[in-house]
């Protein structure tokens, strides 16, 4: 299946390129500058996709991005410390991002004749994220498929949708993703902050999935106490 890969740069949607590319017929990489304040990112897109020998491009969205305003992730709002599945997080949300990047990519995959278009969306996403969840798996293909009719049968691949962080750091390390080559940190430093809620999820996947963690962070414990009232692996 020729797949194109919508890759942040982060944890996940690496993961998911290195699976791709081991299970399909991986065609490149996909990335978006919305004005994120962590946009260094991209750079970990770029390098994922020099690693796998396929075309990477950055679509320039930051246009809208300006104008989806509230977000901490996009606006001088301070990134918020603690665990996702906290009320706090809501401030991270980037108002239908999702929906935006897909329809640009499903558009992409069409007019270059691929088969599918790949998202690293996640169980870990369901609470806070509402364009990470199955319902909007399901609705934006039965979107696409209306709005491709007659003209291309483009795919939704998103094999972790149901998973959890945890699951992909295991599955990423049965396909050989360098870990240590992604970048989560919402607060885009110098090094992961330990703190903000992608932080503290990266950090939990690593101990549950029993893999070794080659992050460096500002904050290496922190994530400990975040996650105290929700680690599974206490219950």
């Amino acid at each position: 299946m020729k797949t194109l890969v919508v890759c942040s740069g982060g944890l996940d949607s690496v993961s998911l390129a290195y699976k791709v590319a081991a299970e399909h017929t991986l065609i490149g990489l996909i990335s978006f500058d919305y004005g994120q304040r962590h946009r260094k990112e991209l750079e970990f897109a770029a390098l994922a996709a020099k690693r796998l020998g396929v075309p990477h491009e950055i679509i320039d969205i930051s246009n809208i991005g300006r104008h989806l305003s509230g977000s901490a992730l996009t606006d001088d709002v301070a990134v918020p410390d603690g665990h996702y599945a906290e009320e706090t997080m809501k401030v991270t949300v980037v108002p239908n991002r999702n929906a935006i990047m897909l329809a640009i990519a499903f558009g992409l995959a069409a007019a270059r004749q691929a088969e599918a278009v790949a998202i690293a969306v996640h169980g870990g996403d369901h609470f806070i994220y509402p364009d990470c969840r199955p319902g909007f798996i399901d609705s934006f293909q039965v979107m696409q498929d209306h709005a491709l009719e007659g003209y291309a049968d483009v795919v939704l691949h998103s094999p972790f949708v149901m998973g959890s962080k945890a699951d992909i750091v295991t599955e990423g390390a049965r396909v050989g993703t360098p870990f240590a080559e992604t970048w989560s940190c919402y607060k885009g430093g110098e090094r992961h902050c330990g703190r903000c809620g992608t932080c503290v999820e990266r950090r939990e996947a690593f101990h549950l999935a029993g893999v070794e963690d080659p992050t460096a962070y500002d904050d290496p414990d922190f994530w400990k106490a975040a996650t105290a009232g929700f680690r599974a692996d206490e219950v």
